[in-house]
């Protein structure tokens, strides 16, 4: 036998001795006497301990003692602006946390190994292994550092990822301080290194026009132009519509329709219609762009298509998930055009239930295209005469549409359906990229009445491939995990409001009775932002697991295929189902496909919104640095053991950081969400009303600061102290790069 051979059988004796039922912890000598190993091998014996140990296998505690190591599992780590970080793991209900000495390098995404080391309120570990990376390339700031500016860092845009990039001379190119770049990370780093890399594009200076949002567009790794083939084909397919398209379709072209959408929209992929029938039943009609029709399986259209997975829309641009051939073109339902289309339709009774339903290829021709805006003038009798003459012949249907969507909001409501009606800010740009205005987007009586609509088909058309048994793509929204509705449900009692838990969880009529019972109290704000945290997020699967948040047991999204890739694939589901196509190698088929088809579009989803929020925060800093040293009144909207932040009526969020309020120490209390002073008895919590003074605002860091107001001499000594602290960190930043 080798000596190698019997090393690894030594190892294997031993692992299979302390993997018994009879060890216990114990020394290298009392192992070694308990083995009956002989002396003149005990050193030997040492070394295949040691290997263990090396190789992660057992542990050697303090004391000496032997123990065999905690299994380790395989998860992503989530990686945090403070240097700690968690790592999630697939099926499991708690996330390990990493304390920043423990990370091994890891950076935000990475798939990791993981050992479990302490288990006391939360699971806390040790990454041991770096499985995969998932960052190849960062965009971030270049700053010149050493003589005569001979290397470099890049500062990362990306807050997560908490050290600067090196950038050795070779590696540097010409570029200026205070250019946006695109770093490729030649060597990753560790605890005691900066990752080392290489830049290989340069986006512009920070502040030149529209350089922050593509800034942000390279971050997410979101797609730019399209291919030229990709372009060519959308060109190809983007035909009028002829009488051979319209064969075998039903003609729908003499149906009052309608499309109803924002003013500044393109992308038109629904119209609706309606009538009463001489039961008093609503003949209800949803009917949307059939871009299955020229988006091909496996074109190099639809593999674009996949990829993109969404169309991410920000303030100055739109990155569409088709080319605009179609997306504005031949897809979009414009006025008076005949169009192809996919349409549900619905015969609703006096209460609002779907008691008949037809889904079909069809061709339309709608009437109008009318804005959100000019309908709600139009039941509110505040169009102009002229709008008001152009559209009489289709007040009656709206008025019809009106009490149609008062009827299934209702329905909705009764059924449990959750409501969270936070304010949300239209960002407006000029004509130099700058914010000019932050507008509220405001729900009205045409957004409520398009909406209910758009639901109902979504669920008849999950309703009905459920009861098919098709191959599916399903939106579902899981229940809520159970501790942290427990926890919502101790926080609401401590508040005097109250809310109901099962054996078997929570219905979400539970859910909408507290927001209701909280409405227009202080605590309102407060409640609801706890509530929508303790909720799972929604996603895409290939089983009807239901949707928590609409209390529905069968939902999908069918409405926007233009921008969205899982309707896309139910059109092409549905389409071989009505042409009697779905037999058993398309079903094979869509089963070997549709749960990645579920996986990338949730990921594409994530990621489009992650994106749209930080340019939507990075707009706000932007405005908000025109407005330091201004006051204003807010509401709490989140507490932290560090600070509290304030959310202003426009919905900028800024952060009152707890060592900045002078008037007291204050102590942060985790279970009432609270934090109080500990001289005056002064309780800060989500949902108080507070004044504050604008202290500064940061576009690479994302941040704004307030200073609470109490009186004027507080907020002035915080703004020095806060112009002190910067300074001292920028005299830091200069030494550690001199070195």
């Amino acid at each position: 036998m080798t000596d190698n051979k019997l090393f690894e059988n030594r190892k294997a004796m031993i692992l299979e001795f302390m993997e018994s039922d009879l060890y216990k912890p114990m020394r290298i000598k009392d192992m070694a006497e308990l083995m009956l190993v002989p002396k003149n091998e005990r050193s030997d014996f040492k070394a295949v301990i040691n290997s263990l140990a090396d190789d992660g296998d057992i542990i050697i505690s303090r004391r000496g003692l032997l123990k065999l190591s905690p299994p380790k599992l395989i998860g992503t780590f989530e990686a945090h602006a403070g240097g700690f970080g968690f790592v999630i793991v697939e099926n499991r209900d708690k996330d390990i946390f990493i304390r920043s000495d423990d990370t091994l390098g890891a950076m935000n995404g990475d798939t990791v190994e993981v050992r479990i080391e302490r288990k006391r309120h939360r699971p806390e570990g040790i990454i041991v292994n770096i499985i995969s990376r998932a960052i190849t390339d960062v965009v971030g700031t270049y700053e010149s550092a050493g003589k005569m500016g001979s290397y470099g860092f890049v500062i990362p845009d990306d807050n997560k990822i908490t050290d600067d990039i090196f950038i050795p001379s070779d590696s540097r190119m010409s570029v200026p301080d205070g250019m946006k770049v695109v770093v490729h990370i030649e060597k990753y780093g560790d605890r005691f290194h900066n990752c080392e890399g290489r830049i290989t594009e340069l986006i512009g200076m920070k502040d030149d026009p529209g350089v922050d949002i593509e800034s942000v567009i390279r971050s997410y790794g979101l797609p730019g132009e399209f291919k030229p083939n990709v372009l060519k084909q959308a060109d190809n397919v983007a035909k009028p519509v002829s009488e051979a398209d319209m064969a075998g379709r039903r003609d729908l072209r003499g149906l009052l329709t309608v499309t109803i959408d924002g003013e500044d929209a393109r992308d038109l992929d629904d119209a609706v219609s309606l009538s009463i029938d001489e039961d008093g039943n609503f003949d209800l009609g949803v009917h949307i762009a059939d871009v299955a029709n020229y988006v091909q399986e496996n074109s190099a259209l639809d593999r674009e298509a996949f990829e993109r997975g969404t169309s991410v829309y920000f303030p100055d641009r739109v990155i569409p998930m088709l080319p605009v051939a179609l997306s504005n073109g031949c897809c979009s339902l414009n006025e008076r055009e005949d169009r192809l289309t996919l349409s549900c339709l619905m015969k609703l009774d006096g209460k609002g239930r779907v008691i008949q339903s037809d889904i079909c290829e069809s061709v339309i021709n709608s009437d109008r295209r009318m804005s959100y805006n000019e309908v709600k003038d139009l039941l509110l009798g505040t169009a102009s005469e002229e709008l008001e003459k152009e559209c009489a012949f289709l007040l009656p249907m709206f008025k019809d549409m009106e009490r149609l969507s008062a009827i299934l909001i209702s329905m909705r409501k009764k059924r449990g359906a959750i409501d969270f009606d936070f304010p949300e800010t239209k960002v407006i740009l000029d004509e130099r990229g700058r914010v000019d205005r932050l507008e509220p987007r405001l729900s009205n009586v045409a957004t409520r009445m398009i909406e209910s609509f758009m639901l109902a088909a979504n669920e008849t058309v999950a309703e009905y491939s459920c009861f098919q048994e098709l191959p599916f793509v399903y939106r579902t929204h899981e229940e809520p995990d159970p501790e942290k509705i427990k926890a919502l449900r101790d926080f609401v009692i401590n508040l005097g409001f109250s809310m109901k838990i099962s054996r078997d969880g929570i219905h979400p009529k539970e859910i909408q009775k507290l927001l209701n019972s909280i409405e227009g109290a202080p605590e309102e704000g407060l409640i609801a932002r706890m509530t929508l945290r303790s909720m799972r997020q929604a996603k895409y699967t290939t089983e009807a697991v239901g949707h928590f948040g609409l209390a529905d047991k069968y939902y999908c999204h069918f409405t926007s295929p233009i921008r969205r890739y899982p309707d896309l694939q139910i059109h092409r589901i549905l389409k071989d189902m009505l042409r009697g196509r779905m037999n058993g190698v398309r079903i094979s088929h869509y089963d070997a496909i549709l749960s990645q088809v579920s996986l990338q579009s949730s990921q594409r989803e994530r990621r489009a919104d992650e994106a749209e929020r930080d340019v939507e925060k990075l707009k706000k800093v932007e405005y908000m640095l025109d407005h330091v040293g201004d006051e204003y009144e807010g509401v709490i909207s989140g507490v932290t053991s560090h600070g509290i932040y304030v959310e202003l009526p426009d919905t900028v969020e800024g952060m009152v950081r707890l060592n900045d309020i002078s008037d007291d120490f204050y102590v942060f209390n985790e279970i009432m969400m609270e934090v109080r002073g500990k001289n005056t008895g002064r309780i800060l919590r989500m949902g108080d009303a507070v004044k504050v003074k604008v202290l500064s605002a940061d576009k690479d860091m994302r941040t704004i600061d307030f200073a609470l107001i109490t009186d004027d001499r507080e907020a002035g000594n915080t703004e020095k102290k806060r112009e002190k602290k910067n300074a001292i960190k920028k005299e830091r930043r200069k030494k550690a790069y001199s070195k």
